[in-house]
């Protein structure tokens, strides 16, 4: 009676396993291809599961358009003496008469010294009022001056002369070669100049990007387009601030890639097989090549486009697959650009499901038989 019931143990306890492993579910390190197809709206899902070929190539093939407006593109170069709020200056004012607006009786010029500059970027001067000092020079001061007292003594001649302060500076930060506060001179006058005067940037030339900011609105650029178009070497102005760094754009990547993580893009440009380049490739014993996966949110427009219809509207969920065992399966992969926040996924090989499964199954039979061993005193009955 007792060899009888345990002649059932096996069989038992092979059902018993297989069933914890079929509501269970097994350890792995991700979805398996059918279970990404099963979220499809084609099967009432609720992302769009396309297979890449040359149309998707071309329709997804969108790289990030870096470049400054014509507003900053336009703006004319500046004189590199600046006056700013708080500078102090000097000025000096001849008169062609003996008694004059300003100066004593025995003498024909008039200097004025410690004159500074107000918060609201004015000066005040005898005779000739309230003038705007701020963001003009001290020729232009000059000219004002004069145009004033001229009306009131014939034939003023005025000097005006920074004797305190800065004068115009921007701020460059970052990846520069030296961070600082620099005036604006003569030959530092434009975007490239300044960076060389500042060291030149820390960063390869081919991520590199370069933002300016200016009155609170921000514009960048590619490094490298800073000396292959001069239009884009921009004249700079008093409180700019040059922010250098490296490109920004990640992608992350799941599964078995050759590893798991964040990176960050190494080239202006990023194919999928760059992308598993930088990873390692795929994982040789583990990777399921048929079955590459890249995640991302797309805009309508491209969506409308990779789908060939016109009525969606905003972000739609894309999950593009890729089997590099086909013919052009590699080519695919050349031309299909990698874009900021996508995701890389790859699933495992069905083989290394099969074998977790089965190595599942028969650690639970040999916990069960170990269970039957101590309810039968160490006897094993045949």
């Amino acid at each position: 009676m007792f060899s009888s019931k345990l002649r059932w143990a096996r069989p038992i306890a092979v059902v018993l396993s297989a069933s914890m492993v079929a509501s269970c579910g097994l350890p792995g390190v991700g979805p398996t291809k059918n279970q990404i197809f099963a979220g499809s709206v084609q099967r009432e899902g609720d992302s769009f599961v396309v297979a890449v070929n040359d149309r998707v190539t071309r329709a997804t093939a969108v790289v990030p358009a870096l470049g400054f407006s014509d507003q900053l593109k336009n703006a004319g170069v500046q004189s590199a003496d600046i006056i700013r709020p708080g500078d102090v200056l000097g000025l000096t004012v001849w008169e062609n008469v003996d008694d004059g607006l300003l100066a004593g009786p025995t003498a024909n010029a008039t200097a004025l010294e410690s004159v500074q500059v107000d918060g609201s970027g004015f000066i005040f001067v005898p005779y000739a009022g309230r003038i705007k000092a701020a963001g003009n020079t001290p020729e232009a001061i000059r000219r004002l001056i004069t145009e004033k007292l001229q009306e009131q003594t014939p034939d003023p001649q005025v000097e005006v002369r920074r004797t305190a302060g800065d004068g115009a500076t921007v701020s460059i930060l970052g990846s520069a070669g030296v961070q600082g506060v620099y005036p604006i001179t003569r030959p530092t006058r434009t975007l490239a100049a300044m960076l060389a005067s500042a060291g030149g940037v820390g960063e390869a030339a081919d991520i590199a990007q370069i933002t300016l900011t200016r009155g609170g609105h921000s514009e960048t650029i590619w490094f490298e387009d800073l000396y292959d178009r001069p239009d884009l070497d921009i004249a700079l102005r008093d409180g700019d601030r040059i922010l250098v760094q490296a490109d920004q754009r990640s992608f992350t990547a799941l599964g078995a890639a050759g590893t798991q993580t964040r990176l960050t893009f190494q080239t202006q440009t990023l194919s999928l097989v760059e992308a598993l380049a930088q990873l390692g490739g795929l994982s040789a014993t583990t990777a399921d090549p048929t079955g590459v996966f890249v995640f991302r949110n797309e805009p309508a427009e491209i969506a409308n486009a990779v789908l060939g219809r016109s009525d969606l509207v905003g972000a739609q969920r894309l999950i593009y697959v890729m089997d590099l065992t086909e013919p052009n399966g590699l080519f695919m992969a050349r031309d299909f650009l990698i874009r900021d926040r996508d995701t890389i996924y790859v699933t495992e090989a069905p083989i290394v499901q099969w074998n977790r499964t089965i190595a599942s199954i028969t650690g639970t039979l040999g916990g069960a038989q170990s269970l039957t061993s101590v309810a039968t005193g160490g006897v094993v009955t045949e």
